[in-house]
């Protein structure tokens, strides 16, 4: 058996990244040859990929580069929160945005063929990844996005990394474009705007809405408070100019029936038609960008925001981690019971 010294674990353990005894074991299977011990490494490595694969991964972290007028966002899973915290975890998460800005693939099959900066392949990197830090790791998502020289990308990273935003702004600049995506950051909206809307979604979203007053004025009638009317509408979509201009005779005819003087109508239905248009846009309100009152100045909407200092956005995305992945949930009182009775 070869003579296996500490200087060729060191230096097996920095090529592959593999931890102290799985080297040892490795240098000792190939007699002391370095190149076949990286492949006894790799070749393990892909075992042990292999048996992780079915499991769970729904904690990581998102990472964000850009590189000029081209800029990628990622999101990197892995099992626990713990390993999304370690630093090896973190320049995976970052070599891959890189690579993916510079790479620019279609797909995520395009993507795992890129070469990482350290000359592997992404699969091989996120395969070497679970074998070397013990949980499965793998490659969810990614977008990029391009702008012109005129136009200005925002990047902001929520809570180490948990959200990531990229946004693409014409007009304003840097700061305005990263205050933009910090609002996105916190406000989740799904569109940019009204348009983007699925007409099936805002139905059910109305019907939710519809059946949240329905639960509040259960509430209401037990303090003799009168109910809350229905929403007719919810997103700007489903103000056709038909019904916004039956809502405007309608208020005419509610001033009338007040007594309100007709020579002061003009004053006072604009106010009132702004009322219509924030009550039946609540859909709208929840779910597009523009529609949402700004965080930064909740006197008005992005839109307006953007509108008064002559700025739009052109996109943006916005990854969540684990949004739409089924976690595992743990029951440790019968895991606790199991124990036990062992």
């Amino acid at each position: 058996m070869a003579n296996i010294t500490a200087k060729q674990v060191k230096e097996l353990r920095e090529t592959t990244g593999a931890g102290v005894m799985d080297a040892k074991k490795a240098l000792v299977e190939a007699e002391g040859d370095m190149q076949r011990a990286i492949e006894i490494i790799h070749e393990k490595g892909e075992a042990k990929a292999a048996k992780k694969a079915n499991r769970i991964a729904a904690e990581g972290l998102t990472g964000v580069y850009v590189d000029g007028n081209v800029a990628a966002i990622v999101e990197v899973n892995a099992e626990t929160d713990f390993v999304a915290q370690n630093e090896q975890f973190k320049t995976l998460v970052n070599e891959t945005a890189e690579t993916i800005a510079k790479g620019k693939p279609a797909n995520n099959e395009e993507a795992m063929a890129l070469t990482m900066p350290s000359g592997e392949s992404l699969e091989e990197a996120y395969v070497n990844a679970t074998a070397t830090i013990g949980e499965k790791i793998s490659f969810r998502r990614f977008a990029v996005l391009e702008k012109t020289d005129e136009q200005h990308f925002g990047a902001y990273q929520h809570n180490g990394g948990h959200i990531g935003v990229l946004t693409v702004l014409e007009g304003g600049d840097e700061a305005l474009a990263k205050h933009i995506a910090m609002h996105i950051a916190a406000m989740s909206p799904k569109v940019l705007s009204y348009k983007e809307l699925d007409p099936a979604f805002v139905r059910e979203e109305l019907a939710q809405l519809n059946h949240k007053i329905d639960q509040d004025n259960e509430s209401r009638a037990m303090v003799n408070k009168p109910a809350l009317p229905h929403l007719k509408y919810g997103s700007k979509a489903q103000l056709t100019d038909e019904v916004v201009a039956q809502a405007e005779e309608d208020i005419k005819a509610e001033l009338k029936a007040e007594g309100k003087p007709e020579k002061i109508w003009d004053k006072i239905i604009p106010g009132k038609m702004a009322r219509f248009m924030l009550d039946n846009t609540k859909v709208d309100q929840e779910n597009t960008l523009l529609a949402q009152l700004y965080v930064m100045d909740d006197s008005k909407t992005v839109e307006q925001y953007l509108e008064s200092v002559n700025a739009s956005v052109v996109s943006f995305v916005r990854f969540e981690v684990g949004e739409g992945i089924e976690k595992k949930q743990e029951d440790f009182a019968a895991e606790v019971a199991a124990q036990m009775k062992n």
